[in-house]
């Protein structure tokens, strides 16, 4: 029997009222206004999008090669695109409860994966993409504390998302080679976290991005051209002060440079 009494708006409402500093920031939802489970947290998540504006992106990865991924959709006011290369972003650290940052691979979408019956098969998601990138994700909360609450509350919260900013890169995707590649993640000119090979622990992320428009992207109309799918984590979560200068390198790919101001 399906689920009527969860109320996906009210949850939402409470974290879309903390973001805005319309409500305190709470340190949990409510009891009752907690979802139980994945689909639970993702309609909190859709609404949460939805009132917040336009998907520009996506946000996907998972524990292992052989976990289910989890996704959070990401609005064009979270999305930054450096504008040429060594270009930093600048963003204002009083905009974040959290500055928590991660070095991650994104993907641009050229052309539209709308839902169908059929799915989509890993060559037709590969074509459907026209450029790699190095990328910075920001994690953030709207909740009065880091890390805090369970999984279901923080895959709601947008998967503690906070900022996508996007580097340089290539447009030739089948020449990068994830599993291969090595990763750098500067701090105020220190190297933070190093790894000479792929440091995600979800593996291949093709398998992300499959997943993502056979199943993940379904709710919110699916995949479409000029949205950004960034695919995990590649150095952990590392946190940062207001001040910061933050480089994620992908030697011989492409970087994304930010400074919180």
């Amino acid at each position: 029997m399906p689920d009527t009494a969860f109320d996906p708006q009210t949850s939402a409402a409470v974290l879309t009222m903390a973001r805005q500093g319309r409500r305190p920031r709470p340190l949990d939802l409510p009891a009752g206004l907690r979802p139980q489970n994945a689909a639970q947290a993702y309609a909190v998540q859709d609404a949460v999008v939805r009132e917040r504006g336009e998907v520009a992106g996506w946000k996907v990865g998972a524990a292992s090669p052989e976990a289910l991924p989890a996704r959070a959709a990401l609005t064009r006011d979270s999305v930054w695109v450096a504008q040429a290369a060594h270009a930093a972003v600048h963003l204002p650290a009083a905009g974040f409860a959290v500055l928590g940052v991660e070095a991650e691979l994104v993907y641009e979408l050229g052309a539209d994966l709308p839902p169908r019956e059929t799915p989509y098969s890993p060559a037709e998601v590969r074509a459907a993409l026209v450029s790699v990138r190095a990328a910075i994700e920001v994690c953030d909360t709207r909740f009065a504390a880091w890390a805090r609450q369970d999984e279901w509350c923080r895959l709601a919260d947008q998967a503690c998302h906070g900022a996508l900013v996007v580097g340089t890169g290539t447009a030739d995707v089948a020449a990068v080679q994830p599993l291969a590649q090595g990763v750098d993640l500067w701090v105020n000119e220190s190297v933070a976290v190093q790894h000479a090979t792929w440091g995600n622990p979800a593996g291949d992320p093709l398998r992300l991005l499959a997943w993502l428009a056979n199943e993940g992207a379904h709710s919110l109309g699916g995949l479409r051209a000029g949205q950004w799918v960034t695919t995990g984590s590649c150095t952990g979560t590392v946190l940062v002060a207001p001040g910061t200068r933050v480089v994620a390198d992908f030697p011989g790919l492409g970087r994304a440079e930010l400074v919180f101001d």
